[in-house]
C-alpha cells in the first residue's frame, strides 16, 4: 500500500438525497438573492445549506440553489389570497392559478467552493394537509449562466424537528389558525421518500430567547449528471415572473 495514501482521511461518500415533487407553488422569479424574507413576520431563520457529489463526496462549487416556502400564516407568494387552511388537492406544478405578483420567501444562491449557500428567512408556518417544510431546487450550471441553464439535477423538501416547530408555532406570528399542521410522520411525502436524510438540524440562535430565531443546516447528496423529472425546462419558460 503506498504510504502517502494510507495517510489520507478516508473519503466521505454521502447517501443521495430522495427525490419530492417540487409542489403547485413553483415560479421561477429568477432572484438571485440571500435574504429572500421581504419583511414577512416570523422567527428569523439562517438557512445553510451544504450540497455535495454523494458519489464522491466532493463539495458541489457553483451550483444554483433555489428555495421557497410559505410564511408564517401558510401563504406562498404568488399565491397568497388561497386559504392555507383549506387543504387542496393539488401536487401538479401550475395546478392552482397564481393570485398575485409578490415574490417573498423566494430566491437563488450559488454555492460557493464548499458546497455552502446561505439564505436569511423566517422559519416557515404550515399549509393544510403538510408539515412543516422548504422545497429545494439544485440546478448544475456552467459559468454562473444563471438566466440561460434551465436543466434541474435535484429538487427535494426540507423538514423540520418537530420539537423545535412546536415552540415556533406557539410565537404571536403563528397562532390562530383553523387548522393544525402534520406531524413528520403524518406527512405522507416525508414518511415514503424523505425521513431523516431530509430533516434539518436546527438550534436557537441565541441561549436566552427562542425570538432571537433559528439556524438550520443540511447535507444534501445529489447526483450531479442526473436530471430531474420533478421541475422540467418548459416549466421555467411557464411559470417564470
Amino acid at each position: 500500500m503506498d504510504r502517502d495514501a494510507a495517510t489520507q482521511p478516508p473519503q466521505t461518500v454521502y447517501q443521495l438525497a430522495p427525490e419530492q415533487i417540487a409542489g403547485p407553488y413553483f415560479r421561477n422569479p429568477k432572484l438571485l438573492r440571500r435574504n429572500i424574507s421581504e419583511g414577512a413576520e416570523g422567527l428569523p431563520l439562517i438557512l445553510r445549506l451544504t450540497i455535495v457529489d454523494a458519489m464522491t463526496g466532493e463539495p458541489v462549487n457553483g451550483a444554483l440553489v433555489d428555495i421557497w416556502h410559505c410564511n408564517a400564516r401558510g401563504a406562498y407568494s404568488g399565491w397568497s389570497r388561497i386559504n392555507p387552511d383549506i387543504e387542496v388537492d393539488a401536487d401538479a406544478i401550475g395546478s392552482i392559478p397564481r393570485t398575485d405578483d409578490d415574490t417573498y420567501l423566494r430566491g437563488s444562491q450559488f454555492c460557493d467552493h464548499r458546497g455552502r449557500v446561505r439564505f436569511t428567512t423566517i422559519y416557515p408556518g404550515f399549509y393544510a394537509g403538510r408539515a412543516l417544510h422548504i422545497h429545494v431546487a439544485v440546478r448544475i450550471v456552467a459559468g454562473n449562466e444563471y438566466l440561460e441553464e434551465r436543466n434541474v439535477a435535484w429538487v427535494g423538501q426540507l423538514y423540520f424537528p418537530e420539537v423545535v416547530s412546536r415552540a415556533v408555532l406557539n410565537a404571536k406570528a403563528y397562532r390562530g389558525r383553523c387548522s393544525r399542521p402534520l406531524d413528520n410522520h403524518e406527512d405522507t411525502y416525508y414518511a415514503e421518500m424523505a425521513g431523516k436524510n431530509s430533516t434539518l438540524t436546527v438550534w436557537p440562535i441565541s441561549r436566552d430567547c427562542d425570538e432571537d430565531g433559528y439556524f438550520g443546516h443540511l447535507t444534501i447528496g445529489i447526483d450531479t449528471f442526473a436530471v430531474s423529472s420533478q421541475i422540467k425546462p418548459e416549466d421555467f419558460d411557464k411559470y417564470t415572473v
